[in-house]
């Protein structure tokens, strides 16, 4: 014969689990974001990100080499139509940039998926590759942070 006692005990112990499994399984209890999600696909000679538009704060960079070359990613904070070049003409000189340079990640293989993870102030920035004849090939593209 089961007693009232382990009766009530037996119901307690439903009880928690259920509530420990409602509590896991909620949809509240996601993390928090680490920022808002820029998507970028580096191409042979195309660059594109998505939004060109963000608020200010933290972003993620989450970029995807989808060409058949290494490329580099470079975050700069610059109003200008065209950035400098290097003696060379065909690499952008990233020396004089530096004091506007917020973020890079150095040239990754084709196929890969990086994340680089930011702080934006509004304002306008250019994103591009700077391997050799990238840039004026078309690879940078504008972004805009309100």
């Amino acid at each position: 014969m089961v007693s009232a006692r382990h009766v009530g005990r037996g119901l307690m112990a439903v009880t928690v689990v259920a509530l420990i499994n409602g509590s896991c399984s909620s949809s509240s209890a996601q993390p928090p974001t680490a920022g808002q999600r820029i998507t970028v696909s580096l191409r042979d000679f195309k660059l594109s990100v998505s939004p060109t538009r963000v608020a200010a704060g933290s972003a993620v960079f989450s970029v995807l080499n989808d060409g058949p070359e290494d490329h580099e990613f470079i975050v700069v904070r610059s109003n200008a139509a065209v950035l400098p070049l290097r003696a060379d003409g065909v690499t952008i000189d990233e020396e004089t940039l530096e004091p506007t340079k917020i973020a890079a990640l150095e040239p990754g293989q084709p196929g890969e998926t990086r994340q680089l993870r930011v702080r934006l102030s509004p304002g306008h920035y250019t994103v591009f590759c700077n391997m050799a004849g990238h840039y004026l090939s078309g690879m940078h593209e504008d972004l805009v942070v309100t």
